[in-house]
Formats: C-alpha cells, sequence, structure tokens
C-alpha cells in the first residue's frame, strides 16, 4: 500500500510514495481515483469535504477546507487553512 489513513475518523490520507494522476486507491470503503499526483508526504481526501468543513487528520481538525474539495484532490494550502 502507497498510503494511508491515520485515523478512523479522518476525512484525507497520506501518500507513502509518489502517486499519479489517474491512480485507483480504496481506502477503507472508499475507491478513490486521484484528480492530479500526489507527492510522496501529502494529503488527498477520500470523501467529499465541503467549504468550511474541517479537514481531519490523526482523528483531529488540521484545518478547514477553503472551498469544495472532491476525493482524490490534493489537500494543501491552496485549498485549506489551518485552524490554529
Amino acid at each position: 500500500m502507497h498510503y494511508i489513513k491515520i485515523h478512523s475518523l479522518d476525512n484525507v490520507a497520506v501518500a507513502l510514495a509518489d502517486l499519479t494522476e489517474g491512480a485507483v486507491v480504496t481506502v477503507e470503503n472508499h475507491t478513490v481515483t486521484l484528480r492530479e499526483a500526489i507527492s510522496r508526504g501529502h494529503k488527498f481526501a477520500v470523501c467529499p469535504i465541503a467549504k468550511g468543513e474541517n479537514v481531519v487528520k490523526y482523528g483531529l481538525p488540521i484545518g478547514h477546507a477553503l472551498q469544495d474539495i472532491a476525493p482524490g484532490e490534493h489537500i494543501h494550502s491552496h485549498n485549506t487553512r489551518t485552524n490554529l
């Protein structure tokens, strides 16, 4: 496996290796087609995340979505902000 969902409450997974655009991954009961390449160590959505909704990693809200984020989209500073 080249990705991991760290906590059962997470709505993101983390790439453990570089993943290619179009790759199909299954994270628990979610089958996701990556909408872009995901670099090792970066997050991608495993389910839809609505604008304003928390991005959850480690079972905790680490930020919130600045726009609607579709499954398979890269999660980073272009579409999220920290909650700090």
